[in-house]
């Protein structure tokens, strides 16, 4: 025998897979969308390869072993960072909502962790943007024959080379005496380097105007922002398999040194 307990308009309130799709249509038909999937995926591979995959990396790999270092990585690449990106990419188009939203979406507690994530999000964008302002100080100032970190500069009296940049090297100081003009102590925070400023508040705008449409305006600018670093990065591999000792530093690379890594 079995009880059923009168309910009156459940059917009302039953909704049909054709009525949950539409429903989900309605909802997202204001949402901005990606012109084709080559943005969504060129969006992708320029926020997963960043900065640090072409500095941090190769450090990291010639620190720990060369090819000793890639056996972990490409376990935790395979294991832990693909499943975790592809998961990632699934409950953001299931639920079709920010970090924060998507999260408080699949538990009111993990709230949390959508606004930890943005917190992250907007640290990187900080730090990111003060490297492109320096990219952008070094750009300007590569316009010229010779280029000025090339040579050290002269002292006041013009007759020999500041000594601070001989007992060091001329990138170093002029990083560190020109670009950045740092101080002695941390106590000292020294002026405003105004070349500085101005490259940083460039590198804002240049970031608003990319972003100022949304996916719309970002997504055009994945063309280029997505696609150049990977030409540079061949021109670079060009240069590199061209110099002397290439072929000792692939096999460092590739050959892996177990003692190293136990």
């Amino acid at each position: 025998m079995r009880l059923v307990l009168p309910n009156p308009g459940l059917e009302d309130r039953i909704f049909s897979h054709e009525d949950l799709e539409r429903m989900e249509k309605e909802k997202t038909a204001d949402r901005p969308k990606w012109d084709n999937k080559a943005q969504y995926i060129l969006t992708c591979v320029g926020y997963c390869v960043g900065i640090g995959n072409v500095w941090r990396f190769p450090y990291l790999c010639q620190s720990h072993g060369g090819g000793a270092f890639l056996i972990p990585y490409l376990i935790l690449l395979i294991f832990e960072g693909m499943p975790l990106l592809l998961l990632e990419f699934a409950i953001g188009q299931r639920h079709r909502k920010g970090s924060v939203g998507v999260w408080k979406a699949i538990n009111p507690y993990l709230t949390g962790i959508g606004i930890a994530s943005m917190l992250v999000s907007s640290i990187i964008l900080t730090y990111y943007n003060t490297l492109i302002a320096w990219m952008m100080w070094y750009f300007f100032n590569s316009f010229q024959d010779p280029l000025p970190w090339t040579q050290c500069p002269l002292n006041e009296n013009r007759t020999e080379f500041v000594s601070e940049c001989q007992r060091s090297t001329t990138v170093d100081y002029y990083f560190y005496r020109v670009t950045l003009n740092s101080t002695p102590s941390i106590a000292d925070s020294g002026g405003l380097q105004w070349q500085i400023v101005l490259c940083l508040l460039a590198a804002w705008a240049v970031l608003c105007i990319c972003y100022i449409r949304g996916i719309r305006s970002s997504g055009k600018t994945m063309y280029v922002t997505a696609i150049l670093p990977y030409i540079v990065l061949a021109i670079f591999l060009i240069r590199g398999l061209t110099l002397k000792g290439s072929v000792t530093g692939l096999q460092y690379l590739f050959t892996p040194d177990v003692c190293f890594t136990f």
